[in-house]
Order: structure tokens, then C-alpha cells, then sequence
């Protein structure tokens, strides 16, 4: 069954089509074959990194003129929705550079900042981060306790952010603190962009998941840490604001990872029903199979499409602010539970290690609750209903 991703990258002008085609050839024989020992080891090898730089994957979205590809959140979001075929770790190293933590740069920056860390990020020279997240503010980011205040040099910052993905081992980190406590999320938030070697910025060691070690997240913890005037990233108090719109594109970015793991996850299945037989026939014969695949076909199709919409309503310069919220809900919710599908598919084999399956579902899982959980999608689509 053709995707409606797929059609719509048929229609794509051609040096696109063969750009995803260099992605997947990439994914799927350079990669694939070295899942195994990116699960051991939670990195890429040395000559894998080499070519994501050739092919320019650390630079996608980022403008040409600091030596980026340009592309827009569609054609972004159909790399991911690729390179989800292969070890999530590929997928960590670049996709921040592409978004959380490269977008409030690309968007507030000013010339000195865009020059400074855009030329290198491009390059895949430097790793970016998003430091948002707070032991005490994790999905209520409007309340973050970490303060920055002003100095006659620049800036002091005080406080734990956590949970930062690519923080082991990033180079610039995204900082969103509070410069006014009274207006706080209205006017008293304000970012910055800060080196790794800033004295008073400390990485603590990498926080363990569910996910295994492909999953780089730590605690950035700011202790006096003083950075210059123009490390302050757009107009002061209005951090809030560029948090809120990297968010917006970083669901929708999220979400085609997510339905590129929910196809691989059915492809597995289905190779499975073919093949596997009890009772003297195929388990693909029998109806409850059939189901099960049923189903996740028609989630990953209304979730492809959701995808498109979004996309299409960025380009044209839309809020999507709902939409992403939608999507991102949908595109989590659903992935798991085909991931959870698959193993029952699968069976006793599908709770193996060995199977595969199992994994699929251990990287889904965080996507409920990473760029704003489920919970809070719903009560941001609410909302907005009611505003209405």
C-alpha cells in the first residue's frame, strides 16, 4: 500500500526525490547493518558521522549561507521519517542541530550569533542542545526556576535544567531562564545561547532510560555561570516565546520519526504474518492478525496525512501551534500502540531481545512524553477549541 507520504514525495521536483533516495540507500546499507553495535555503544562509528556530514545531515534546515540545505519542515520531516530505519542514535546526533537546538538561533539571532554557531553547526563541527526542562518544571515550562540576572558584563545564570538530550556531549546549549519572576512566562522569560565551556556550566553524567544508551540526556547545571551580553538570543523576556515556537516545529518533526518507526514496526509484522505458521497455515490467515494489521495501516495513513496538513499550513506561513498539538498527539499515541501490536504479533518471539520488536516500542515510548506530553497536547487543543 503506497503512503500518502510517498505520493507526496512523488510529486517533489526531483532533486528532492533523489536527496531522500541518497538518505535511504544511506539508512539502509551503511546504517541498518550497524544497528547492533550503536545499541552497544549509544554512538555512531567515526565513518558513519563522516558521511551524515557529507550528506549534509546536520545542516537540513539551516539557511544556506552558513552552509545549510535550507530544507523546509516537509522535506525535513521526510529525512526523519527515513532515518527512522535505523538505530535511533543517528536520528539524536543530527535532529537537534535541525531544531530545539538551532531554531531559536536561525529565528532570534543576530548576525554575530547565526555566523558563530549556524557555519558550525551546518558542518556537524558542533552538537546543539535545548536546555528547557527543570527538575520542578518539566511540563508546566511556563513556571522554571532558573534565573539569569543582569550584570554590568552580561549575565549570571543559577539553576538545573534536566533531561537534555544531547547534553553529554553538545557544544552550545540553548538556555531559557527567568529574568523577571513577577512577569515570568508574560514578559519575564528570556533565552540564551551558551558555550560548553563557559566556567559554571557543568554536565552531570548521563541519566539512564528505558530507551537504553542511544537515549544522550543529562543535567546541565548553571552555578554562577557568567556569559557576555550578546549571548542574551532575541529581545529580552520573550524566551517563553522562542520556546514555544521551537516547540511547535519540533512536534511536528518528532511525529515523523514516530510514524517512521510505527511503518517499520508493521513491515516487521507483516514479514512475520508471511512467514510464521501455526496450525498448519500462515498466522497472516487468521483474522486477529489480520486485524492487528488492519488497524495500524489506517493509524500510520491518518497520521501520514495529519503530517502532510501540518506541513503544508507551516509553509503557508500558518500558526500551527493546534495542529502540532494534534499531530503530535496522535502520531505518539498511535505508534506505541502499534509497536505494542507488533509484539503481540509476534508473540513469544516479540518480547525477545532478539526479535527486534521490543525495541521499536522502548524508542517510541518516550515520544509521549518528550516535546510536551500527551496531556498536555490534549489540554493545548482544548483550550484552543474553547478560545474559539
Amino acid at each position: 500500500m503506497t503512503s500518502p507520504i510517498d505520493k507526496a514525495i512523488e510529486q517533489l521536483p526531483e532533486e528532492h526525490r533523489e536527496f531522500l533516495q541518497q538518505i535511504r540507500r544511506f539508512v539502509r546499507d551503511d546504517c541498518s547493518p550497524r544497528d547492533e553495535d550503536m545499541e552497544k555503544t549509544g554512538h555512531p562509528p567515526d565513518d558513519l558521522l563522516g558521511k551524515m556530514r557529507e550528506l549534509g545531515l546536520f545542516g537540513l534546515t539551516l539557511p544556506e549561507e552558513y552552509g545549510g540545505l535550507a530544507l523546509d519542515l516537509k522535506m525535513f520531516s521526510f529525512v526523519l521519517r527515513e532515518l527512522a530505519w535505523t538505530n535511533p542514535v543517528v536520528r539524536t546526533y543530527m535532529n537537534i542541530n535541525n531544531g530545539l537546538g538551532s531554531s531559536g538561533i536561525k529565528n532570534y539571532g543576530t548576525d554575530e550569533q547565526k555566523e558563530k554557531y549556524l557555519t558550525k553547526l551546518a558542518a556537524g563541527e558542533w552538537i546543539a542542545s535545548f536546555c528547557l526542562t527543570e527538575p520542578g518544571a518539566g511540563s508546566d515550562a511556563a513556571n522554571i526556576s532558573t534565573r539569569a540576572e543582569k550584570t554590568d558584563e552580561g549575565w549570571v545564570i543559577d539553576g538545573t535544567k534536566h533531561y537534555i538530550t544531547n547534553a553529554p556531549f553538545a557544544n552550545v546549549f540553548t538556555v531559557i531562564a527567568v529574568t523577571d519572576p513577577e512577569k515570568g512566562s508574560r514578559g519575564g522569560i528570556t533565552a540564551f545561547v551558551v558555550d560548553r565551556e563557559t566556567p559554571g556550566l557543568e554536565v552531570a553524567p548521563v541519566q539512564a532510560t528505558m530507551g537504553g544508551v542511544a537515549q544522550h540526556q543529562s543535567e546541565v547545571i548553571f552555578e554562577g555561570c557568567k556569559i557576555p551580553a550578546n549571548a542574551q538570543l532575541g529581545p529580552e523576556g520573550q524566551g517563553f516565546r522562542v520556546a514555544m515556537q521551537t516547540l511547535d516545529e519540533g512536534r511536528v518533526s518528532l511525529s515523523a520519526s514516530a510514524i517512521g518507526i510505527a511503518e517499520r514496526a508493521v513491515e516487521a509484522g507483516r514479514q512475520y504474518a508471511m512467514t510464521r505458521r501455526a496450525f498448519g497455515k500462515r498466522i497472516g490467515d487468521f483474522q486477529g492478525i489480520q486485524w492487528m494489521l488492519a488497524d495500524s495501516a489506517v493509524e500510520i495513513y491518518a497520521a501520514s496525512t495529519m503530517l502532510l496538513d501540518a506541513c503544508d499550513r507551516h509553509a503557508r506561513g500558518d500558526d500551527i501551534s493546534r495542529e502540532a498539538s494534534m499531530l503530535k498527539l496522535f502520531a505518539s499515541e498511535k505508534a506505541c500502540d502499534i509497536a505494542d501490536r507488533m509484539i503481540q504479533l509476534h508473540g513469544g518471539y516479540g518480547y525477545t531481545i532478539e526479535g527486534g520488536v521490543e525495541r521499536l516500542y522502548r524508542y517510541l515510548r518516550m515520544f509521549r512524553i518528550v516535546e510536551g506530553t500527551s496531556e498536555i497536547q490534549r489540554m493545548k487543543i482544548a483550550k484552543a477549541m474553547l478560545r474559539e
